[in-house]
């Protein structure tokens, strides 16, 4: 036992006369006697209280004779027997009934239906570090495969003008392009041949109709195809000037 109660009520009125010799060799005797949860011979005693001297081993024989009881060589003290039983006999019950309250508690775990969505025992841990990681590719498709059957030149012209203008040629603005030309009656690549002629990002067909009003009288009321036929031979005069290729023919009337 590392702690007892000290009733100063009951240690006055018991030892209330002694000397400070003798009050402190009781005292000393009475904790050893708790700490050690036994009793002394009378040689333990003198050892226990460190009694040294004649007057100090005095008062120990005197505290001994005095609140102790001689039995079969041991002194005993039946207040302090009392409460050391008492102690034992309390860290028993305390000691059965967490051993009880830990079995039962066991036995409930045991014995508790799973919850229908909790995991198997002993099942291993899911982490996101052990599902493997699918790398999403949104990368852009490449610009060259959405221009099927287009000059290349016409292409790598578009694709400038597309980055001048800070607009990235995507899949949804060929597609715009491709349905406004249908609409204008043009193929891709005369729609964006047109759109690198005239500096444009984009296509819309009616662009091809207010360009031709706004030509002038004699030419509003030509087709599209001979707007776009006419800006292509002009394309052409540019890059060989006047003067027809060589090889070409031309007709005698």
């Amino acid at each position: 036992m590392h702690y007892y109660k000290r009733n100063i009520g009951d240690y006055a009125k018991k030892a209330g006369r002694l000397s400070m010799l003798q009050h402190g060799s009781y005292t000393l005797l009475i904790d050893a006697c708790y700490d050690r949860e036994q009793f002394p011979t009378m040689d333990e005693a003198i050892e226990w209280t460190w009694a040294s001297s004649t007057a100090e081993i005095e008062a120990v024989q005197f505290v001994l004779r005095k609140f102790f009881t001689l039995e079969g060589g041991i002194y005993v003290q039946a207040r302090i027997q009392d409460e050391i039983a008492e102690y034992h006999a309390k860290s028993e019950t305390n000691q059965r009934i967490a051993i009880e309250r830990e079995t039962k508690r066991r036995e409930g775990f045991t014995k508790r239906a799973p919850d229908v969505n909790e995991p198997p025992p002993n099942q291993e841990p899911i982490t996101n570090n052990h599902k493997p990681v699918k790398n999403k590719d949104k990368s852009p498709p490449a610009p060259d495969s959405l221009f099927p059957d287009v000059d290349p030149q016409i292409v790598a012209d578009f694709k400038a003008l597309r980055t001048k203008h800070k607009a990235p040629v995507t899949r949804t603005s060929i597609q715009g392009i491709v349905r406004e030309a249908e609409k204008a009656g043009l193929t891709l690549e005369g729609a964006l041949r047109i759109c690198c002629e005239r500096g444009w990002r984009g296509f819309k067909a009616e662009w091809i109709t207010q360009h031709a009003v706004r030509a002038g009288p004699g030419q509003g009321t030509s087709t599209v195809y001979d707007q776009t036929m006419a800006a292509a031979e002009r394309a052409k005069a540019r890059i060989f000037g006047n003067a027809a290729p060589q090889g070409e023919k031309h007709d005698a009337g």
